[in-house]
């Protein structure tokens, strides 16, 4: 389905006066004013956001009480157990705790379940193994349990003190733990509610600190500490796509900074790997496309121990043989997600009712369970419809799905209008988990779609592309270019400001490039101006743009391209359509790329 073209109000007067008064590119006040920041201080406020922002974690409800049980358990001896989840989220916020409570001498360690065998969160048989090892120890999970009433149900059976920090969607029944932490409780006034896994455990570190100091402000070895922490809780807000506006904002920018600054040994050696390790400024996207699917592969096949070892050890020898593995089995994984994603796009190929059903639920006893969730997102991005792939297990024929929203759709929602096939689901609106016997697979499917189909319509809102202003490719310097950053970092409900061009020439025919030549590259001359653009995965467009046969729009997020030394302006093609006989700007045209 083609896709709308949505350009933001134009203000001239507010464009004029915040690039004046604030001595920036018009370029970068037009996206201020875009995104809503329309006066001299509201776009001040948000170019300067910065610690001082975090609000007062004793805020968020019964952080205080579960930072005093944790700081009693330090100072009698007691075990603690970090029991945290085994993406790069939990990850990160069971090594942010872990260095907390070791720099307070306690006696610490972690459990994270395997993806595979265990599944997500907290389970009955690590509960009783726990307990059986250590009845006295205390077990403070992270970024999960806010789901799991029967395991804490049990823990409080067995005597086993739980403390619970989450972040996820709540059930109507909470677990009674011995405390639960998290910014979205019922009666709850924490002033910001979308903190990640890791931005909550940065928050009730922030508490233990402050309650070994003087009770207010943490020691100075304790506030060197946060400093650092807070570049872990960086990498956990960006993997887990939360809001990247307040807090999040905040945490984010000042931990990118700290990521560089304030290296630990292993953050170093995976950067190192990654290809960053020469890089003086990091920003979300090196999260999000290079650190974070690190971390994320040796969880999503079976090994995330591994990454809480790189992320706490102070070995340097294994700490560059962890980030060696850690980069092998991204690669590993990518090619297990390439061979997925072609045959999902086969089945839907060879069985048409599918291919106009409003959702897809596809199943194959081939797919790998811990890398189904990346696809699923693929999936539901190409054929515009929430999609579940579920991994069928040969010996019991036992499914594992993952799914991933579309246009809106509350998935988590729509698994609960059709548990009665369900053995077990949970997540949030936009992705979802669940199990499932094989034999149950379509009637879940049908029942699915038909639920999608009576409570859900998708708008022309939801196939939109957001631009923040018309520009000339001349008006992209690369100073102007580089302005942009600061409005970062990017990411969801503060995307990368998006321009369009109309009326743009093909300087050179189209070509395919990589492997498989999945890609695009275009060289573009508009107004005597050429650029080059890139768009990865739409090497079918080659030929269609070569076809056109005349001018051309794009839209565009235009970046800093660096190689050998050299830095230039470079577009990532977004969309693109076929020039009408006017070159006037449509706010809502469509485009048939």
């Amino acid at each position: 389905m083609p896709k709308t073209w949505r350009f933001a109000p134009h203000d001239a007067a507010a464009v004029r006066e915040i690039s004046r008064q604030l001595r920036l590119p018009a370029l970068v006040a037009q996206v201020l004013v875009a995104r809503g920041h329309t006066s001299n201080s509201a776009a001040e406020t948000f170019l300067q956001s910065s610690l001082m922002d975090l609000h007062d974690p004793d805020l968020m409800p019964n952080l205080s009480e579960a930072a005093d049980r944790i700081v009693a358990a330090v100072r009698s001896g007691r075990r603690i157990t970090i029991y945290g989840d085994y993406d790069v989220d939990g990850v990160t916020a069971t090594s942010i705790l872990w260095h907390c409570l070791r720099l307070t001498n306690a006696t610490v360690d972690y459990y994270i379940p395997h993806r595979m065998e265990e599944g997500y969160g907290l389970n009955c048989d690590a509960i009783r193994q726990l307990h059986e090892e250590d009845p006295q120890r205390l077990v403070v999970t992270v970024d999960c349990g806010i789901s799991s009433v029967i395991e804490a149900a049990l823990a409080k059976e067995l005597g086993l003190e739980l403390i619970i920090t989450d972040h996820h969607v709540m059930a109507a029944e909470l677990p009674p733990a011995a405390c639960l932490v998290h910014p979205r409780l019922p009666g709850s006034k924490y002033p910001f509610g979308q903190l990640c896994g890791a931005g909550v455990a940065f928050k009730l570190a922030w508490g233990i600190c402050q309650r070994l100091g003087d009770g207010k402000k943490a020691s100075p070895s304790m506030r060197e500490f946060l400093m650092s922490a807070v570049g872990l809780a960086a990498i956990g807000t960006v993997a887990d796509c939360v809001p990247l506006v307040d807090e999040n904002r905040a945490i984010v920018r000042y931990g990118l900074g700290s990521l560089v600054e304030r290296c630990s040994l292993g953050m170093k050696a995976l950067l190192q790997v990654s290809g960053l390790g020469d890089k003086k400024e990091l920003g979300a996207d090196d999260i999000g496309f290079t650190i974070g699917p690190r971390i994320n592969a040796v969880g999503r096949l079976g090994q995330a121990r591994l990454a809480v070892e790189l992320l706490t050890t102070d070995n340097p020898e294994r700490a560059i043989a962890l980030a060696r593995y850690l980069d092998e089995l991204n690669q590993q994984r990518q090619v297990v997600e390439r061979k997925i994603l072609k045959q999902a796009k086969e089945m839907v190929a060879e069985n048409p009712a599918w291919l106009e059903a409003p959702a897809l639920v596809l199943a194959h006893e081939e797919w790998h369970p811990g890398v189904i969730g990346i696809v699923a997102s693929r999936v539901a991005e190409q054929f515009e419809k929430p999609a579940i792939l579920i991994s069928l297990s040969r010996q019991d024929r036992m499914g594992q799905g993952s799914g991933r929203t579309f246009a809106r759709f509350d998935l988590h929602g729509g698994l609960s209008a059709c548990a009665q096939h369900l053995k077990t689901y949970g997540g949030h609106q936009a992705a979802a988990g669940l199990k499932i016997e094989a034999d149950r697979i379509d009637a879940f499917r049908a029942d699915f779609c038909e639920h999608f189909s009576k409570t859900h319509e998708v708008i022309a809102s939801d196939r939109e592309v957001s631009i923040d202003a018309e520009v000339r490719l001349a008006d992209l310097t690369k100073q102007a270019v580089m302005m942009l950053s600061k409005l970062g970092p990017f990411g969801r409900e503060n995307p990368k400001p998006i321009f369009a061009a109309a009326r743009c020439e093909l300087a050179e025919p189209p070509r395919k490039m990589g492997e498989g030549e999945r890609h695009l590259s275009l060289r573009l001359k508009h107004y005597g101006t050429v650029m080059r653009a890139v768009c990865f995965g739409a090497g079918d467009w080659a030929d269609e743009i070569a076809a056109v046969g005349g001018p051309i729009s794009v839209c565009f997020a235009p970046t800093i391209n660096s190689f050998n030394g050299y830095e230039n302006v470079e577009l990532r093609l977004i969309d693109w359509r076929a020039d009408a006989p006017s070159p006037s700007r449509l706010a809502e045209a469509t485009i048939g790329g």
